[in-house]
């Protein structure tokens, strides 16, 4: 991970465009989560700015909401093994010891076969904060969560992405202590 780079004052002083490429990244490929919530600065507090992006997210309509959630990557999916992850998204994995060249085949092929019974049954990627979790973790919350109904899932993977983006932003933005 990065040290942070900006302060809060930084981040809310910029204008739009600056402030939605700078933080467009926290919700993976979504910069119009940063945009959306660009009019409501200043923010006291890292918590505040990562918060009022949630709400943004909570306030979405449903479509939305999995088209958000179907822009993250599989784990150990096609894109970890072809090398084509955002940089963020293969620190996160990799942070999780999810890196494809040191696992072995079998492995490989087991998170190959969940991803594709998961996105079976939910129609989306199965969505978890990595780096809260090793691939044990992630391999038995994947069995778990298999079971839910669509719209728990859809609102654990939405809680997921959320401490994802609050990863990130802390990774770029110096928060206070």
């Amino acid at each position: 991970m990065t040290e942070a780079s900006w302060s809060l004052r930084d981040v809310n002083d910029w204008d739009r465009p600056t402030f939605v490429s700078h933080l467009g990244f926290l919700f993976e490929q979504s910069p119009w989560i940063a945009d959306a919530v660009w009019p409501h600065r200043p923010f006291a507090t890292c918590d505040a700015l990562h918060r009022a992006l949630v709400q943004i997210v909570i306030g979405a309509e449903p479509a939305t909401k999995v088209t958000l959630i179907r822009a993250h990557p599989d784990l150990v999916g096609r894109a970890a093994l072809a090398g084509t992850l955002t940089r963020e998204s293969t620190s996160e994995q990799l942070a999780a010891g999810l890196d494809p060249g040191r696992l072995a085949p079998d492995e490989v092929d087991q998170f190959r076969r969940l991803n594709a019974e998961y996105q079976t049954r939910f129609g989306f990627p199965f969505v978890i904060c990595a780096r809260d979790n090793t691939k044990d973790t992630i391999l038995t919350a994947f069995t778990s969560r298999v079971t839910n109904d669509r719209s728990t899932e859809i609102e654990t993977a939405l809680a997921e992405i959320a401490n994802i983006a609050w990863y990130r932003l802390i990774n770029l933005v110096q928060c206070e202590p």
